[in-house]
């Protein structure tokens, strides 16, 4: 298959295999998510663009890694402003391919912190999310030392 670059639009089956979600799921969480609003072709093709893939990692991390509801994910959200274009383009760029190999976990590497997207968060907003990082690093390693 050919690598698409970053800013290339996915269809619902390229989405589907990249967050290991079933496509039922995604065109669910179109009706619940009103944020979520991927361009649809002709015959109801489905196209995401760059900050459409962001979001729904975000809605995954939301419903499976933090144990969210719908609801309480919904109320979230709320507060979640869409990345534009060029910025999702460039965490995605930094990410490289999320499907590949070598980057299965899905997580975006520490180096998108200084890519433009970071550029206009405040310092303190930096801080916390070094906070952040440090505190699920330490998680990790004790998570990881009960196996």
């Amino acid at each position: 298959m050919v690598s698409k670059t970053p800013e290339a639009f996915r269809n619902i089956t390229e989405v589907s295999s990249m967050l290991s979600v079933p496509t039922h799921v995604l065109r669910f969480w179109e009706t619940r998510f009103t944020q979520l609003k991927p361009i649809k072709r002709n015959g109801g093709r489905r196209y995401y663009r760059p900050e459409d893939i962001i979001l729904l990692k975000r809605i995954q991390e939301l419903l499976y890694d933090e144990g969210y509801t719908i609801k309480g994910a919904q109320q979230v959200l709320k507060s979640f402003t869409k990345p534009k274009q060029d910025e999702a383009v460039a965490v995605l760029s930094v990410a490289g391919n999320p499907a590949s190999p070598d980057n299965t976990s899905g997580i975006v590497p520490e180096t998108v912190s200084q890519s433009p997207v970071s550029a206009n968060m405040s310092s303190s907003t930096h801080q916390n999310i070094a906070k952040a990082i440090t505190i699920l690093k330490e998680a990790q390693t004790r998570l990881n030392s009960l196996k």
